[in-house]
């Protein structure tokens, strides 16, 4: 029911977060939402303004869309947005600086889309664990380092890494897609996860000390929502545990749904049982305001019209997680945390599936 609203403090979710040289005005996060919508990898004026929009409307910190790495056929699509080459770069430097205008913070999320399905044929053959040689693999631990420290130097606030959702790394997580032999593969999930650990390493590397890494992980299979990539806490601390050893400051736990627990015996969701685990910040995501998950959205063309977040606030004020992504709701409405921030709930706007396709 929509507006069902029964704790109406909320004033915890609009407390500034500081680690390390990244300060927030809040504690909500505009998800990375891919949006096709860069003419040959490079972002024009209205993706700079695009964001400049929600970093005007008091979002905290604002995760771009996947950009990708320069390696042969790490991206999709052919719009999707390019995190190397001159113009590319020049494009997300007027992002940079319109987010920071308007009092924002803003991280790019960077990334390689392996071997995932596409109508678009790439110019070269898709890279998986299956086909990447040692050099192959060698080389793009470096381009991430790469897009990493251009992120730096361009004056992002922070980055992330995306490790999730059945793109390269996490191909690499995985026991069917990673059959690899040498080092970088092996029967446990410890093992598998060597190649994103030396992604992390290289990136902190490039990026020093006090650049804030965020890493986006998650726990089901491409082809089956339903499955663990870690299937007890003990397993989940073998893979992630080494993660935030190797560099990784915040984790971005991303789940269909941030109320569902991720184990049985506790109702801690996937990134209270991160935080449990590592002691790091960590941030939750998950059909946050709405009542449809990510995926009835795109297979149903479902929207959904529920702001209450009482749950939300249960678990946040119990320090299960630091910072909160919301995705649909600011795709539709970019002024979705002012108008949480200042209760008008029955201005926020239904987000509706069409949304999906346009830049606003």
């Amino acid at each position: 029911m929509r507006n069902k609203i029964r704790y109406m403090d909320y004033s915890a979710l609009f407390s500034p977060f500081q680690y390390k040289g990244l300060h927030l005005r809040n504690r909500f996060v505009m998800a990375p939402m891919t949006r096709v919508k860069s003419p040959d990898g490079i972002p024009g004026q209205d993706v700079v303004d695009y964001y400049g929009r929600r970093a005007l409307a008091e979002v905290g910190l604002i995760l771009t869309e996947g950009t990708v790495i320069d390696r042969p056929a790490s991206k999709n699509e052919k719009d999707i947005p390019n995190f190397h080459g001159e113009a590319s770069l020049e494009g997300w430097k007027k992002v940079v600086q319109a987010v920071h205008a308007n009092g924002g913070a803003i991280a790019p999320q960077i990334w390689h889309v392996g071997d995932s399905p596409s109508k678009w044929t790439p110019p070269s053959p898709f890279e998986s664990p299956a086909t990447m040689s040692a050099a192959d693999v060698a080389q793009t631990i470096a381009a991430f380092a790469a897009s990493a420290k251009y992120a730096k130097d361009l004056g992002f606030d922070a980055l992330e890494i995306h490790g999730a959702h059945g793109y390269l790394i996490d191909q690499f997580f995985w026991h069917d897609s990673n059959t690899r032999t040498d080092e970088y593969g092996g029967k446990t999930l410890k093992e598998r996860a060597r190649f994103g650990i030396e992604v992390v390493k290289a990136i902190r590397a490039a990026v020093g000390p006090d650049m804030v890494v965020i890493m986006r992980v998650s726990q089901w299979h491409r082809t089956d929502y339903q499955a663990k990539l870690a299937s007890t806490p003990a397993e989940l601390e073998s893979w992630i545990q080494p993660l935030a050893e190797a560099g990784v400051d915040i984790f971005h736990a991303s789940q269909r749904r941030y109320w569902i627990p991720e184990y049985d015996g506790s109702d801690l969701n996937f990134a209270g049982w991160i935080k449990k685990i590592t002691g790091q910040p960590t941030i939750t995501v998950g059909s946050v305001g709405l009542n449809t998950d990510v995926m009835e959205t795109f297979s149903k063309g479902a929207g959904g019209d529920n702001t209450d977040i009482n749950e939300l606030l249960r678990r946040f004020d119990r320090g299960d997680f630091d910072l909160v992504a919301v995705g649909r709701q600011l795709l539709q409405d970019p002024e979705w945390v002012k108008k949480v921030k200042e209760q008008r709930f029955s201005d926020i706007k239904p987000f509706e599936a069409k949304s999906l396709g346009v830049l606003y």
